[in-house]
């Protein structure tokens, strides 16, 4: 008997999503991107709190992240898991992204930059739209875009987050806080992954 491991998946999926990331991504190319991602959601045999367990409240830590792949600066994905209560001040990425819920709800919440950035350390935004992100509701953004999230209820979430450089590379990525002020976001938010290559 074959036994499927998710790396058997993760690659095929990814060689796939390479030729769409070499050809460049606009928001068409996400939508594939998107429809590919919700495909691999689907095999929860492989992708579950049992093989990606979820932060253990009252511990420390609230987000769990499982980096599924090791290939430079092509894209790279990662597993998510989020306690009830974890939120994000808004954010870019650098590079696009693409998050689909195998588990579990997130709120998106998408903002415009409405300042005319001169002010490197300012930033007003505006917000435009809530998604929540659970199984059959998925989001997509390209570089520019900006985001905050929030987990609500009692639920962790377990979802991939899939993006076009790998997170720990992104050293120019900005948060903007509450008061407007701009940071740099790897730098002051972003907790390491944890390595899951082969599982």
């Amino acid at each position: 008997m074959t036994v499927t491991t998710a790396d058997s998946v993760v690659q095929p999926f990814l060689q796939k999503v390479r030729a769409i990331h070499q050809r460049g991504v606009d928001r068409p190319a996400l939508e594939q991107i998107v429809a590919l991602l919700e495909g691999l959601a689907e095999r929860r045999d492989l992708f579950n709190f049992e093989r990606f367990p979820a932060p253990t409240a009252g511990e420390g830590n609230t987000q769990f992240r499982y980096r599924l792949n090791d290939d430079g600066d092509t894209p790279t994905l990662y597993v998510n898991s989020l306690l009830p209560g974890k939120s994000t001040i808004a954010h870019n990425h650098e590079t696009w992204a693409v998050i689909v819920a195998v588990e579990g709800q997130e709120s998106n919440q998408v903002f415009s930059r409405v300042d005319d950035g001169s002010d490197p350390s300012r930033a007003e935004l505006r917000l435009d739209r809530e998604v929540i992100v659970q199984p059959g509701t998925s989001i997509s953004f390209l570089g520019d875009d900006l985001h905050g999230i929030r987990v609500d209820g009692e639920q962790a979430t377990l979802h991939f987050h899939l993006y076009g450089r790998p997170l720990e590379a992104l050293e120019n990525r900005y948060g903007v806080k509450p008061d407007g002020s701009v940071l740099n976001y790897n730098k002051s938010q972003m907790a390491p992954s944890i390595e899951a290559y082969g599982l």
